[in-house]
């Protein structure tokens, strides 16, 4: 009974996980992320899955390195990072509603708390990518080169 317990509790963990991920792509959160643990997850259970795990983690790598190229991309990544968590904030404290606020209170800023607490960590994952991103990939040509070689043989191989 442990087993199926555990089975299912990875399943439903790995589909939150990559609907959460999907979500992300059109809301501020780390999509690709989100995402790629999903598939890890129901690559223990689904083959379908597990063929698209490691495309989609060198994907989300390519994009990892697309952001640290240039000086001007990783101080937009970082300053959008912040913004993210100057904003988490700001609804955590949740202050009235403005006079111009054309809807009703229960508008403004719905969500309560959790909203706050998931953009914060939305910010923080965001930097810890960007310097994780920085020390693997920024002024590091070789590594550059060997992801385009790996996404290139991936592509292939599913072609």
């Amino acid at each position: 009974m442990t087993g199926a317990a555990k089975r299912i509790g990875l399943e439903v963990l790995g589909w939150t996980l990559l609907l959460l991920g999907v979500a992300a792509i059109f809301l501020p959160g780390p999509g690709l992320l989100g995402i790629f643990a999903g598939l890890a997850l129901l690559s223990q259970q689904y083959d379908w899955a597990e063929r698209r795990v490691e495309p989609v983690r060198l994907r989300a790598l390519r994009g990892a390195a697309e952001g640290v190229e240039t000086w001007p991309r990783i101080i937009a990544s970082c300053v959008g990072a912040v913004v993210l968590a100057v904003c988490g904030v700001y609804w955590i404290i949740k202050p009235p509603a403005p006079g111009w606020w054309p809807l009703s209170d229960a508008w403004w800023l719905p969500g309560g708390v959790w909203t706050g607490v998931t953009q914060i960590a939305s910010a923080v994952i965001a930097l810890a990518l960007i310097v994780y991103s920085y020390r693997r990939f920024h002024g590091n040509p070789e590594a550059v080169e060997a992801l385009s070689r790996d996404i290139g043989d991936s592509d292939r191989q599913r072609g």
